[in-house]
């Protein structure tokens, strides 16, 4: 990486974490991609942040190393600058902000991972992908919100070109904000 990518990779990095731990008294959850993030599960082992897997049970290796994982962050964790300074732009999962601890998160976030589709098939349901929630989240309704959403407070969605589209439920309705994350840092 050039010293200017560099230095453009730590300016995002530096916004997207003001951005998402502007809250203090909420805490910040990553729901990562691991078929997305190839060297996820070594970099969860090496760092230890506190994380849970989405998905039930115990899994083959393939399967663990492409499910789904929650993931607490702290804001100035190694963990945390690594997904901040490589994810970022790439695709890796969604953030979200919230007053729940991990295991109440966990079990949110489980309710989502399968869905039906018109016929009746069961199907999963890849919405930590930022891809699939910036196209979902502006299609639901009052109902499909309130069981999104439930006690998070506010969703961090990459979207194309490096911006962030920040989702929040008020009352019965959506709001989206979406900017540039360099932008970011100058409404804070």
């Amino acid at each position: 990486m050039t010293a200017i990518a560099s230095a453009k990779s730590d300016k995002i990095s530096e916004a997207m974490r003001n951005t998402l731990f502007a809250e203090r008294d909420l805490n910040v959850f990553a729901v990562l991609d691991g078929a997305s993030i190839p060297d996820l599960l070594e970099k969860l082992d090496a760092h230890l942040p506190e994380h849970v897997c989405l998905y039930r049970g115990e899994l083959d290796e393939e399967l663990a190393a492409a499910a789904p994982y929650l993931v607490k962050l702290d804001e100035f964790s190694p963990f945390t600058d690594w997904v901040l300074q490589e994810g970022w732009g790439n695709h890796w999962g969604i953030f979200a902000s919230s007053t729940w601890e991990l295991i109440q998160a966990r079990q949110h976030f489980r309710k989502f991972l399968m869905v039906k589709d018109p016929e009746g098939k069961t199907l999963y349901f890849r919405y930590y992908d930022p891809r699939v929630l910036n196209i979902y989240l502006p299609t639901t309704n009052a109902g499909e919100r309130e069981q999104i959403f439930g006690e998070i407070d506010t969703f961090f969605v990459e979207g194309q070109e490096k911006e962030c589209s920040l989702y929040k439920r008020v009352g019965d309705e959506l709001k989206c904000k979406t900017l540039p994350v360099i932008l970011l840092e100058s409404l804070l």
